[in-house]
């Protein structure tokens, strides 16, 4: 029988540790060779795009997550999951909520293996789901003592504040100022929709860990060549789909490409991650394709939690 697995099933079942955990196996999967995850394809259809991510672990199950770029407020991904031994469809997933959770448990493997192991204060420039995930992995990872957060709406930044002190208990304090939010922070989480930078590399300490999670291609990006410049240590989850993206994506192009390195091969101690506590590390997120597939599974074999 085919589960039908909602947003609320999601959230009841996979904690951010369990979601890290997965996400930290699907890396190292890839790594490996055991998860074949090409990058992403798109079909240009009249007004928008319809996206693919596929992915297949090697004897185990085949699947793939589909969205469009039509813009709807009520669009929902899909992600479904075969069994490779049979081609039947074990579960699907609609919704918004599994793939957030897929690229904040990336983020929290990023920070988990790139931070300093004494970070503890974090700054997000963000407030919607895509930053309340990578804090939310984050938080799993680190045991932090307090967290700034902006956002150019005042309303949207006091509540995801708020809302840090209630869910995860952190102290948390909305700020002006993206300058504000990041200064003399061990780790950044930068998830906004703006195209233009938010950030200055200048205004980030020595040794600070930034998730870069929002547009990061040559035409729009959230942040500059400046913080590639000054990163010491340039990670991401895929390389082939940060050579794939169209426009380029800003950190596979020269001079950075040859230095972008493999978050699983790091994982995997194959290429060295952090190497000094001043160094400043950034990910960039590209969402490595059947992590979301991967994180499905898990959740199927956890046991599926009701709503």
């Amino acid at each position: 029988m085919t589960l039908l697995i909602s947003d609320a099933e999601v959230a009841a079942t996979l904690d951010a540790a369990t979601t890290v955990a997965a996400m930290r196996d699907a890396l190292l999967a890839a790594h490996a060779g055991h998860l074949v995850a090409p990058p992403r394809a798109a079909a240009p259809l009249a007004g928008g795009r319809l996206v693919l991510t596929a992915g297949q672990l090697v004897g185990e199950w085949y699947g793939y997550r589909s969205y469009d770029t039509f813009g709807h407020p009520g669009t929902e991904q899909l992600v479904v999951l075969h069994d490779a031994r049979t081609g039947a469809v074990r579960a699907v997933a609609v919704g918004e909520e599994l793939g957030s959770r897929r690229t904040g448990g990336l983020g929290g493997v990023a920070v988990d293996a790139l931070a300093r192991p004494d970070a503890a204060t974090v700054g997000v420039l963000g407030s919607g789901r895509q930053a309340w995930t990578q804090l939310w992995a984050t938080a799993a990872v680190r045991d932090l003592r307090e967290v700034t957060v902006h956002s150019p709406n005042p309303a949207h930044r006091t509540a995801f504040a708020a809302r840090v002190h209630a869910e995860l208990g952190v102290p948390a304090r909305p700020v002006d100022s993206a300058s504000a939010a990041v200064r003399d922070r061990d780790v950044v989480l930068v998830a906004t929709t703006s195209v233009t930078p938010v950030l200055a590399a200048a205004d980030l300490a020595p040794g600070t860990h930034l998730n870069v999670v929002g547009f990061k291609q040559l035409d729009r990006h959230e942040f500059g060549t400046d913080l590639l410049d000054a990163a010491e240590v340039l990670v991401t989850d895929s390389p082939a789909q940060a050579g794939a993206y169209l426009p380029p994506m800003l950190a596979a192009l020269p001079p950075y490409a040859g230095r972008l390195r493999d978050l699983g091969a790091v994982l995997a101690g194959a290429v060295p991650g952090r190497t000094g506590a001043d160094q400043v590390s950034v990910f960039c997120s590209t969402g490595l394709a059947g992590t979301e597939v991967f994180l499905l599974d898990r959740m199927v074999r956890v046991g599926v939690a009701p709503a």
